[in-house]
């Protein structure tokens, strides 16, 4: 269950939102006039989302890769490399 908490919460509890967040790696969703406004969330957290996004983007381009047939057998990769360290 999300949650969610008035944007003068940020004001008046911010070190409660602030130990909410680290506490359960989660966003804290804050309204403005009722409605959605701001989602907040650890650095911790924040950078982890941002990991996953980035590893999603780099599987999305590997399987585009493969679809357009410019992937290598993986054996043939692991030796060029292999030799590119031994020198």
């Amino acid at each position: 269950m999300p949650t969610i908490r008035p944007s003068a919460d940020l004001r008046n509890n911010y070190n409660e939102i602030s130990e909410y967040c680290h506490k359960y790696t989660e966003p804290v969703f804050i309204t403005k006039n009722g409605q959605g406004d701001l989602a907040v969330m650890s650095i911790e957290t924040y950078e982890a989302l941002s990991g996953k996004l980035e590893l999603y983007k780099l599987l999305d381009d590997g399987v585009k890769s493969i679809k357009a047939g410019k992937s290598k057998p993986a054996n043939l990769v692991i030796e060029k490399l292999k030799n590119k360290t031994r020198k």
